[in-house]
């Protein structure tokens, strides 16, 4: 299944809130934006930089935005992306379509545009993160065997590949170690996060 696909296919499978993301998609396209798919989101993007995604989950959806910190947020609705581990990005969480305010949102992804074109961007890249990531030695064998799943793993998110590491590296014996591994590679392989079914 190629991008084009798998976007046709995450908005149009039955969900709770499948009206709604598609509300955000007509939004988003609006704008000059690329359309592609990454880490199992439609991922929005200038010069091949990212710049806002559309996730969606259970309880509620939303947009992510790439490097969110720099939005000035005048109806103060953005939420760090995971607490003490993303820096730069920021969520707008959504838990009906009735709480889409469409001219508020064409507002922030045009200000989320602007900063991009104009490198308003966290200093730290995710190639410099990863340098600092101590990836254990059975994971670091496991991706290296299989290129796939190598190439799955560095298009992770940094704070998702830090999840698969300290899983690993936190099992104190070593068939635990092992019982994780076989858990994980799959799940990499698919580019899918640790914790993508809990958020």
């Amino acid at each position: 299944m190629d991008k084009a696909e798998k976007i046709e296919a995450y908005f149009g499978e039955p969900h709770p809130f499948k009206e709604a993301i598609g509300l955000l998609r007509d939004l988003t396209l609006k704008t000059e934006v690329e359309e592609t798919y990454k880490w199992q989101f439609p991922t929005y993007t200038i010069g091949g930089k990212n710049v806002f995604a559309i996730c969606k989950f259970n309880s509620h959806f939303g947009i992510w935005f790439f490097n969110g910190v720099f939005l000035t947020d005048p109806k103060k609705v953005l939420e760090n992306a995971q607490e003490g581990k993303t820096k730069a990005m920021r969520h707008w969480k959504f838990t009906s379509i009735d709480a889409i305010d469409e001219r508020a949102v064409s507002h922030y992804l045009s200000e989320a545009i602007e900063n991009q074109k104009q490198g308003r961007v966290l200093g730290t890249t995710a190639k410099q993160t990863l340098k600092k990531l101590q990836i254990p030695e059975l994971l670091k064998s496991a991706l290296q065997a299989e290129k796939v799943v190598l190439h799955s793993f560095n298009e992770l998110p940094p704070y998702k590949q830090k999840e698969y590491c300290e899983y690993i590296a936190t099992a104190k014996q070593e068939k635990t170690k092992l019982r994780r591994l076989e858990k994980i590679i799959p799940m990499i392989r698919n580019g899918v996060g640790l914790s993508d079914a809990y958020r």
